[in-house]
C-alpha cells in the first residue's frame, strides 16, 4: 500500500489497520520462529515498513489536526 492510499483513510481507520497489521506481523514473526513456515521471510520486512509508513502518515494527521485546532 502506498502512501498516497494511506492518507485517504481517516484517524480512526489508520489506526485500526496498525491494529490489524501488527496482529498479522505478530503471527508472521511466530510461524517464522517456531515452525519457519513462512516460504518468503521478506513479508516480515514489507510487514514492519507498512506498519511504520502507516504510523508517519498517522503523526502527520494528527499534527494537522492540532494545529487545525489551534
Amino acid at each position: 500500500m502506498k502512501a498516497e492510499d494511506i492518507r485517504d483513510f481517516n484517524i480512526r481507520e489508520i489506526t485500526q489497520r496498525i491494529k490489524e497489521e501488527e496482529e498479522q506481523l505478530g503471527q508472521l514473526r511466530f510461524q517464522h520462529a517456531v515452525a519457519g513456515q513462512l516460504e518468503n521471510p521478506l513479508v516480515l520486512r514489507h510487514k514492519r515498513r507498512l506498519i511504520a509508513r502507516l504510523k508517519t502518515i498517522l503523526r502527520e494527521k494528527q499534527d494537522a489536526q492540532v494545529a487545525a485546532e489551534a
